[in-house]
């Protein structure tokens, strides 16, 4: 299986479109209740789809960037504020957070070859 696609609930699309087109997700469908945008490298898919009542923030979106220093630096200069700067965290990944205008976290990170095989990785059984 590969993961295909994350959907998040959002209660302005607008508004939620233009965030994550300015976080640089490109837009490949566009209408007023739905949008599905590729990720700013690769092929996954991501969506936002607007849902009505109270969003409840959960899932976190996790975007890996090799100097995501300067990455943060380029969004920070386009007008996102973050909550956290870009700090090394005790699973030797680099990270900072932001949220998204509904306040679902995104983590702008490096973990290289950590996020696969870190020092504490299951070993397979022989």
């Amino acid at each position: 299986m590969q993961l295909n696609q994350i959907t998040l609930p959002v209660s302005d699309i607008p508004r939620s479109k233009a965030f994550y087109l300015q976080l640089g997700f490109r837009l490949l469908v566009d209408s007023p209740h739905y949008c599905r945008f590729l990720a700013p490298e690769g092929e996954t898919t991501f969506s936002i789809h607007v849902e009505t009542g109270p969003i409840h923030p959960g899932a976190v979106i996790y975007l890996e960037d090799a100097d995501m220093d300067a990455r943060v630096r380029e969004l920070e200069a386009k007008g996102l504020v973050f909550e956290t700067q870009p700090e090394d965290q005790s699973w030797l990944w680099r990270e900072a957070i932001l949220a998204d205008p509904d306040g679902h976290k995104i983590k702008i990170y490096h973990a290289g070859e950590n996020r696969i095989d870190p020092p504490w990785r299951v070993k397979p059984e022989a």
